[in-house]
């Protein structure tokens, strides 16, 4: 019989919500671009079991890409909040939230 196809290795990943740190095989994979089925060439982040079930699964309008714009996590917090703002302002995405 095939196996469940998880790591066996015990290796940690961080939960990117709380920070605690949890077996791979007891994390869920969150893909920041939405979509975790296409895995060549990418690295995936990490929710623990716990805020994996806090996190609404509904769609969210194109957030991620809105974020990934903006330059979260990589532009500093003033460039950052300039930059979505600019962007959640203008744009189609904007419109659609507004109707």
């Amino acid at each position: 019989m095939w196996g469940s196809g998880r790591s066996r290795d015990g290796s940690q990943v961080t939960c990117i919500a709380c920070g605690q740190s949890v077996a791979r095989t007891d994390a869920r994979e969150y893909d920041k671009y939405g979509d975790r089925f296409s895995r060549e060439d990418k690295e995936f982040e990490f929710l623990c079991k716990g805020c994996h079930r806090e996190c609404c699964h509904q769609p969210r309008g194109g957030l991620e890409t809105l974020l990934v714009e903006s330059g979260a996590g990589e532009a500093d917090r003033e460039e950052f909040f300039a930059a979505f703002y600019a962007l959640a302002g203008t744009g189609e995405d904007a419109e659609e939230q507004q109707s």
